[in-house]
């Protein structure tokens, strides 16, 4: 299985952080996330990685080539250019992905204990072209699945916005929040009609309507998205500083 981490935001919610580097390279337990993301997918055994970098790009380059790109295949999709969103993103850095490898996609910013080698053999078994790790958890926009937790939309509960990928699944879908998480067929990569800067979730949401985008409930002890200060005070405390 291929890998690529999205590590190009601007981390703007971490901001006190984030000023004089990328968010890929904040420390968390004496580590930057990057090198926690690599390490962890290094474990199940995924030795090619593609990482998309813009903000301070240099800097991540430049911690890759000192660590010897930690002893795997390591590409780096350059969006220097423009910001391009996950979606985009992904795109973008099609050429280092194509093959015949389920693809894992991962934010650097999430910190799971989610088994990965029971993701890949749920997707598999799935027969599915992208499956998303959603869990149980409070948030304000969610992702609806259908029977056989097929996805059916997306839904915003503070302001009423939906956005309906099988009508007939959507009245009766249940909401589960996404993980950050999710691995997708190489086929995918050629189904992408959108352009420039998009999420992925745009993507899921026009594929969901044709094709088989599942959900894989994810209820491992941890997982933690670390945008914003008080969550990364929470995951050092987890941790435990160095």
């Amino acid at each position: 299985m291929k890998a690529l981490l999205f590590s190009a935001g601007l981390g703007t919610r971490l901001k006190e952080h984030t000023l004089i580097k990328p968010k890929a390279l904040v420390k968390l337990a004496g580590k930057p996330l990057l090198q926690h993301a690599i390490e962890h997918l290094k474990s199940f055994g995924i030795t090619d990685i593609t990482i998309n970098v813009f903000h301070f790009a240099e800097q991540v380059i430049s911690f890759l080539e000192e660590n010897n790109s930690f002893g795997i295949n390591i590409h780096i999709s350059d969006e220097r250019d423009e910001l391009l969103d996950t979606g985009g993103g992904l795109k973008k850095a099609a050429v280092f992905l194509k093959g015949s490898e389920p693809i894992l996609i991962y934010n650097v910013d999430v910190i799971s204990n989610l088994d990965l080698n029971v993701l890949l053999k749920y997707h598999q078994e799935q027969k599915a072209l992208a499956t998303l790790a959603v869990r149980s958890r409070e948030t304000s926009r969610y992702l609806m699945f259908g029977p056989h937790l097929q996805l059916a939309g997306w839904k915003n509960f503070s302001t009423g916005e939906i956005r309906i990928s099988r009508e007939e699944s959507f009245i009766d879908s249940q909401p589960l929040a996404f993980c950050g998480i999710h691995i997708i067929q190489p086929a995918l990569l050629d189904l992408i009609s959108e352009n420039g800067k998009f999420p992925i979730i745009d993507c899921y949401l026009r594929l969901a309507r044709s094709e088989k985008i599942v959900a894989f409930i994810d209820s491992s002890t941890i997982w933690m998205d670390l945008g914003k200060p008080d969550q990364l005070q929470q995951a050092e405390t987890l941790f435990g500083k160095p």
